[in-house]
């Protein structure tokens, strides 16, 4: 009796500390689960391109990530499949602060050229798949205002609008996080019509060192009947990456953590 006394009394403190949180706060948690497990993480990457009729294209990549000061972070992704990506790079440095802009680049060995990507162009397809490039750092939280439209048993339902609506395709996009984890499950995308065009979905999460971890997600666009499936592999935190590989000279020479 003692033991189910002090079990209700837990979760009654718990319960409690969930429903004195405030929005910002349960995006600010979402989002470090999501992006900030560890100090930093590597992770093979397989996207496979559904469309319409069923035919299907894949891509395959390695990925690392660092955290650096300020919330900041650093990611490198180096391709390995098909033929026609093989070691491209891309690269991104993640700025967290108000108003600031990633920076996000691309080597493409085959011209020998290293093409910044324009903040305008963050929202468009990544290597040909129903992803952007926004999405493989995640969205700046400053970006948008945040509300806390829902609360299940489960769940925290968030709706989060642009601040600077022309600055991206969407009016608006729901967001159901997941109270254990804090890790955000689906996201739907609405457009300026108001229609839901776009869903993003983690299907398969697993703890990984500790860590909850999305292992599966699926992007679902409604518009063309399309979908990608990224499946993330051989995932590690806390290797212990040096900060010069995220930057230009190992765009053209890529370090053995992702070429082996």
């Amino acid at each position: 009796m003692k033991k189910l006394i002090a079990a209700i009394a837990t979760v009654a403190v718990v319960s409690s500390v969930y429903a004195e949180m405030t929005v910002d706060e349960i995006v600010n948690k979402a989002n470090e689960a999501s992006y900030y497990a560890g100090n930093d993480g590597s992770a093979s990457v397989e996207i496979k391109i559904v469309d319409k009729s069923g035919s299907e294209r894949t891509r395959e990549f390695s990925l690392l990530r660092m955290n650096v000061d300020g919330g900041n972070q650093k990611f490198y992704v180096y391709f390995k499949k098909p033929a026609d990506l093989y070691k491209q790079v891309f690269l991104v440095w993640k700025e967290t602060g108000e108003g600031k802009n990633d920076s996000r680049w691309m080597w493409l060995p085959a011209l020998n050229l290293k093409r910044e990507i324009a903040p305008g162009d963050k929202r468009t397809s990544f290597v040909g798949s129903d992803f952007v490039y926004e999405d493989v750092s995640g969205r700046n939280l400053n970006d948008d205002t945040h509300e806390l439209i829902e609360t299940t048993e489960t769940q925290y339902v968030v709706k989060n609008t642009p601040k600077d609506p022309d600055s991206v395709e969407f009016a608006h996009y729901t967001v159901w996080i997941d109270k254990a984890t804090f890790l955000p499950r689906k996201a739907e995308y609405f457009d300026k019509n108001g229609k839901h065009y776009r869903t993003v979905e983690a299907t398969k999460v697993e703890t990984i060192q500790g860590f909850p971890t999305v292992v599966e997600s699926v992007v679902y666009d409604l518009n063309t009947g399309g979908k990608t499936i990224n499946t993330f592999r051989e995932i590690e935190y806390d290797i212990g990456l040096k900060e010069s590989i995220f930057t230009e000279r190992f765009l053209r020479r890529p370090p053995r953590e992702v070429t082996r």
